[in-house]
């Protein structure tokens, strides 16, 4: 089967580049540009394409609204975001918007070939340096459900539904204590070998929990997961985030 990439990016360049790296690949075919996010959002419904690798910052249509359009009107194209190394303030919007994860524009080939073939596979790419990254970026507008005054929020002690903010309780009391790890495991971007080797699990037992924890929450892939854990207060970004080189 041929994985079928629209690419989106208002710089030509970049998208030559990308370009040339997926051409190079038997089972991966280009089937269409776009430099902003109104085409983009045209040409996915022409074309139909398996994964949209989509930049952020575009004129007119940004990578944000054109990624709720894409999801909006098309069950079938799932959408990876492109961002810069320092993080565009945008990124958490467009995985709320439906996307199925972010890479970094600097990625490196091989990563960036895997990230397409896990998207277009169904699955989610949840990078746990990145996403460590971007939620420590938005740390303050995370609930903080053990803050009585508006207090900052903090490294996360535990994994408990009884800890979540109340907007998302109802749901997570829909999971079992060992759900409620593994829910715990993804949101910290690992995979679901690592998860298994954590929890002394099989690989196989693992994936059948996640399936689980997206139905029973309602959600589409692990990157939604991710955002929810965070968003509800069941797992919180360290006040003190890690140092990054420039």
């Amino acid at each position: 089967m041929t994985i079928k990439v629209l690419l989106v990016d208002d710089q030509p360049l970049l998208r030559m580049g990308f370009r040339m790296v997926l051409d190079s690949q038997p089972d991966i075919t280009v089937v269409g540009e776009a430099g902003d996010g109104a085409a983009a959002a045209r040409l996915a419904a022409q074309l139909a394409p398996d994964v949209v690798l989509m930049d952020v910052r575009m004129p007119h249509v940004d990578g944000i609204e054109a990624t709720k359009r894409i999801v909006a009107t098309d069950g079938t194209s799932r959408v990876l975001i492109l961002t810069t190394f320092d993080l565009d303030q945008y990124v958490l919007a467009g995985l709320r918007a439906g996307a199925s994860g972010f890479l970094l524009k600097d990625v490196p080939p091989g990563d960036l070939l895997a990230a397409i073939r896990t998207v277009a596979a169904g699955d989610a790419v949840v990078a746990p340096n990145v996403t460590r990254r971007l939620l420590d970026a938005f740390a303050h507008r995370l609930p903080d459900p053990n803050a009585q005054d508006g207090g900052t929020v903090g490294q996360g002690a535990g994994l408990s539904a009884k800890g979540a903010h109340p907007a998302g309780a109802d749901r997570l009391a829909r999971l079992t204590e060992r759900e409620l790890d593994v829910l715990g495991e993804v949101a910290a971007g690992l995979s679901n070998a690592e998860i298994a080797a954590r929890l002394v699990l099989s690989e196989a037992t693992v994936k059948t929990h996640v399936g689980r924890i997206l139905a029973k929450l309602e959600l589409r892939d692990r990157v939604q997961a991710v955002v929810f854990a965070y968003e509800t207060g069941l797992i919180r970004p360290s006040a003190n985030p890690p140092r990054h080189p420039d």
